[in-house]
């Protein structure tokens, strides 16, 4: 799985106190993540839970015994579950728009544009399957509904990214109806990431979302 990003660590009053000798500051060695830590450490572990095929739905007692501590201890951190999954989303969202940009920036072909976004995201998926459960939902079934529709949302996202990409290669390509041309190539390419990581994760991860993609991308992608 990828890194979390790590945030800044809080400042613990019981590190300011008098100089103490060498002895005894060895003695008092911080053996926990300080705040800041704690809470990228319950993400991380959240994801990696998630990556267990076939896994239930995943509780605060069991994230809790994972990291042993006790769940009064993450909800210092979190204020419930969906804030623990909505770490996980945003995570998700700034890692695949950060490279969709970049794309957009660097690319000038339209239709490779298309073709490198959808790349990316499997290319993630792959990377990070604990967090294909989420992106496609199956972690998200008896959370708060909001998840499900903040995650729908990055799936319009994506597609209307492509749509633009598609529009701009249908317009080079000198096509009569680039709106409506670009329109149906995004939806397809958008419902076959969908579907490649829904194979992902209901494979137990076996069924590589990148299989065969260059191929696949053929049957929905125009050529450069």
């Amino acid at each position: 799985m990828q890194q979390l990003p790590t945030e800044p660590a809080d400042t613990d009053s019981e590190d300011a106190g008098p100089v103490e000798g060498e002895a005894t500051k060895s003695a008092r060695v911080r053996k926990r993540p300080k705040p800041g830590e704690r809470r990228v450490q319950i993400l991380q572990t959240l994801a990696q839970m998630l990556e267990q095929p076939g896994a239930e739905r995943i509780t605060t007692a069991a994230l809790a015994s994972r990291l042993a501590v006790s769940e009064a201890a993450l909800y210092r951190h979190f204020a419930s579950k969906a804030q623990m999954f909505e770490g996980l989303i945003e995570f998700i969202e700034s890692s695949v728009f950060t490279l969709v940009n970049q794309v957009a920036e660097r690319e000038s072909s339209g239709a490779q544009q298309a073709s490198k976004i959808v790349a990316l995201v499997l290319q993630f998926a792959e990377k990070n399957p604990g967090m294909v459960r989420v992106m496609v939902g199956d972690a998200l079934v008896f959370e708060n509904e909001r998840l499900i529709a903040r995650m729908n949302q990055f799936f319009d996202r994506v597609e209307s990214q492509l749509r633009q990409s598609l529009r701009a290669a249908a317009e080079t390509s000198g096509s009569p109806q680039p709106t409506v041309d670009a329109n149906a190539q995004a939806s397809a390419l958008t419902a076959f990431v969908i579907g490649r990581l829904q194979r992902y994760a209901r494979s137990g991860f076996k069924r590589s979302p990148t299989e065969q993609l260059e191929a696949g991308l053929r049957l929905f992608a125009p050529q450069a």
